[in-house]
């Protein structure tokens, strides 16, 4: 039995379902937890190929519901430390109409929390943030949605499956008479080849505001063996470089447009660019995120110190949404939206300390 026959052996028992583990409840969770499971793990090759670095933490795991039967049995793969269980980050999951007329291949997030000893829903306007933060990253990267251009509809009765519905991010239905080998390889593979677009992003922290990038970032610092399970930020070295020489680039690129003549400090000055204008100098820092959101920033004593001293004779530069891909084990930078910020008064913004340097008391 191949991958279209289980498929649409499961699809044939959907109508029949009952929450009661019936003779027909046995048989599909037989094929959605085992067969199913079998044929994407017999997959794994290719689908931790489109999934790139983050092929290595490949797993799969599926449900027909615990203890009682559920109306929309899936299954999912993703990485492990981004998504470890169905809760928590972004897979790639099939889902089933509960008619039996389609199977749906979709991207989503976690749609529920454990609560009370129950799984509950996360609330609609939490589901929307995640899924919307996706699309757009996608349809940036891609051009669209396409092939994931259709909107999954169950069909189904209960509260979870329609949890499920809110939380795709983007789906392909495919009709029963549709379900053929080919079709189904080619969506799975684009399924595995855009999350791992959403997994790079979500490593680069772009999905997080600078406030908790910088609340993850000081974290890391003071306890670096402690794991931010489904979050996964963390940035090389070299992507921190690469992210802080395209801010530098936009910067640059805006003032010499402006008319400044631009040199750069950054080695040796507590400021990025001296820019001057019929006559006046302007010290300008530059702050670069992936962050599509900017609402924190990090900045050093000197760095602060000089903003204050030198009030209105500054200015800050803020490039967020950089864009950073890692392709055989190098990273790039591009794009970034710039906002500038000339006569910078620091004042204006809450300056909030996060961070502090304990030191033995000498004898």
């Amino acid at each position: 039995m191949g991958i279209d026959e289980t498929l649409r052996r499961i699809c044939e028992l959907q109508p029949q379902y009952s929450s009661d583990n019936t003779s027909a409840m046995q048989e599909r969770g037989r094929l959605v937890r085992s067969v199913l499971k079998g044929e994407v793990l017999n997959r794994s090759h290719v689908l931790r190929k489109g999934l790139g670095e983050f092929g290595d933490e490949f797993i799969v795991d599926a449900s027909d519901g615990k203890g009682r039967k559920t109306e929309a049995p899936w299954i999912r793969f993703s990485n492990r430390s981004l998504s470890p269980n169905p809760r928590t980050g972004f897979y790639a999951v099939l889902h089933f109409a509960a008619d039996g007329s389609a199977v749906f291949v979709t991207v989503g997030c976690g749609a529920t929390v454990w609560s009370g000893g129950d799984l509950r829903a996360l609330p609609d306007d939490a589901l929307r943030s995640k899924t919307h933060w996706a699309q757009a990253l996608i349809t940036s990267r891609f051009g669209s949605l396409a092939p994931f251009t259709d909107q999954m509809i169950l069909g189904a009765t209960a509260p979870l499956p329609r949890a499920f519905e809110k939380a795709t991010a983007f789906a392909k239905r495919l009709p029963f008479a549709e379900l053929s080998v080919e079709v189904i390889d080619t969506l799975l593979i684009s399924a595995a080849e855009r999350l791992r677009v959403i997994y790079a992003a979500q490593r680069a922290g772009s999905d997080l505001t600078t406030s908790a990038i910088a609340e993850a970032s000081l974290e890391s610092l003071a306890h670096p063996n402690r794991a931010r399970i489904g979050q996964g930020f963390r940035l090389s070295s070299e992507e921190r470089r690469v992210i802080e020489k395209r801010a530098m680039a936009v910067a640059r690129q805006w003032l010499e447009h402006s008319g400044y003549a631009v040199v750069d400090t950054s080695a040796n000055s507590s400021f990025d660019f001296e820019a001057i204008l019929d006559g006046v100098r302007l010290k300008v820092e530059v702050k670069g995120s992936t962050a599509a959101h900017v609402d924190a920033l990090f900045m050093t004593k000197n760095e602060v110190e000089l903003h204050r001293r030198e009030k209105g004779q500054t200015a800050l530069f803020v490039v967020a949404g950089i864009d950073v891909e890692v392709t055989d084990g190098h990273a790039s930078a591009s794009g970034g939206t710039l906002t500038p910020h000339i006569g910078w008064d620091i004042d204006e913004w809450e300056i909030q300390p996060m961070a502090f340097q304990i030191k033995r008391r000498l004898p």
